[in-house]
């Protein structure tokens, strides 16, 4: 699908804070645990529209958050305004009731700020956690628990079998603020998840890995026509993840994120590597590009990720070309950024950086000019 630079340049794009930071343990703990608490309160008092917490479990990639209600609980401690939200709950991994009593604590502590973001997990060692079985229907379970999880949070009881040998009717406490639950699938390749999300009502959390702006495009546009065909109110909002740092010149943001970039690269494609022959989409993504058998290959292959991250999948540079970014994502109707700032960078810059950031959002929502039409974009 080509992009239209013209199209839906009036359109709001909202921004929000996404974290996915590694766990490296010693020193580092700190300074990580400063940016997590000062970039929320920063996006609490900036107008960003919320802060999302991941679930990752066995590994340092995103390690920080193997139960994203502990580090929702804490954020919405901390914050007044901003939406708490699930980045996202692997939901085959645990029982709906669960998830409702932990999530709806965190609605409670934060006076009803609570979004739950859903997906399917892939990495069969996390489901050491839940049945076996899980792991094969996971995509289905994901809708599932949908329906289950809205009637747990409207306080409707759930029947189950006690120990004893009692069959029990049972409701999960404590009762929420919201009284609606709003909840986003990750969706990564596949367009029948975003057909299904849309046709269910559901808010869509994507991302560019393994797809292009133009492939997603078609994504969007079959979210929103199932949405419509369903008869919803409204449209949906689809919210892209992209690593984020914005800075002055294009050489300090390039000084400043390269290293950081390569090392959370090489972390992701360390895990992706020990299940490419258990898992069919990393097989099918790397039966064109065979896994590189040498350093030198793996640098690289990882120096060549950068570039392609750096140029087309990211909000890695100036303002300027930042905001060539958002012109594009708002041209293919996405609603909002979620921004990965947590992928390494010294602390104190990103922290640094934020107001930029926030320059960035702001100078976002100002449709392009004839003349910037004209010359496109």
């Amino acid at each position: 699908m080509q992009i239209d630079l013209h199209a839906n340049q009036d359109r709001p794009l909202a921004f929000s804070l996404y974290y996915f930071g590694s766990d490296e343990g010693g020193p580092q703990a700190s300074a990580q645990r400063r940016l997590l608490f000062e970039s929320a309160r920063f996006a609490d008092d900036n107008g960003f529209s919320a802060v999302w917490a991941p679930e990752r479990h066995f590994h340092a990639f995103g390690g920080l958050s193997p139960n994203p209600s502990v580090m929702a609980a804490a954020l919405a401690a901390t914050t007044k305004n901003v939406r708490i939200r699930s980045g996202s709950v692997v939901v085959p991994l645990h029982h709906p009731a669960r998830v409702a009593e932990e999530w709806a604590m965190v609605d409670f502590l934060s006076g009803g700020r609570v979004d739950l973001g859903l997906a399917s997990g892939w990495f069969p060692n996390d489901f050491i956690l839940a049945a076996p079985a899980n792991y094969e229907r996971r995509s289905e379970i994901v809708f599932e628990r949908v329906d289950e999880l809205r009637r747990l949070w409207a306080g409707e009881p759930f029947e189950a079998v006690n120990p004893l040998g009692d069959r029990v009717q049972l409701r999960t406490m404590p009762r929420p603020v919201q009284s609606h639950l709003p909840i986003w699938i990750t969706a990564a390749g596949n367009p029948q998840t975003f057909r299904r999300a849309g046709a269910m009502g559901l808010n869509v959390l994507t991302h560019l890995l393994g797809q292009s702006l133009e492939a997603l495009a078609e994504k969007i546009a079959a979210y929103r026509e199932a949405w419509r065909d369903t008869g919803h109110a409204g449209q949906g909002t689809v919210t892209l993840m992209l690593h984020t740092f914005v800075g002055g010149s294009e050489a300090e943001v390039r000084r400043k994120v390269k290293a950081p970039m390569l090392r959370y690269l090489a972390s992701s494609a360390n895990l992706v590597g020990q299940y490419t022959a258990a898992v069919p989409f990393f097989q099918k993504q790397c039966a064109a590009s065979p896994a590189p058998t040498t350093q030198d290959d793996l640098n690289d292959a990882l120096e060549f990720s950068f570039e392609r991250y750096y140029a087309t999948s990211s909000l890695l540079g100036t303002l300027d070309d930042c905001l060539g970014m958002t012109d594009k994502l708002k041209a293919i109707e996405v609603d909002e950024v979620a921004c990965l700032i947590d992928f390494g960078v010294d602390p104190d810059e990103v922290l640094a950086a934020l107001p930029a950031l926030a320059e960035l959002r702001d100078l976002a929502q100002v449709p392009m000019s004839e003349e910037e039409m004209l010359m496109g974009g």
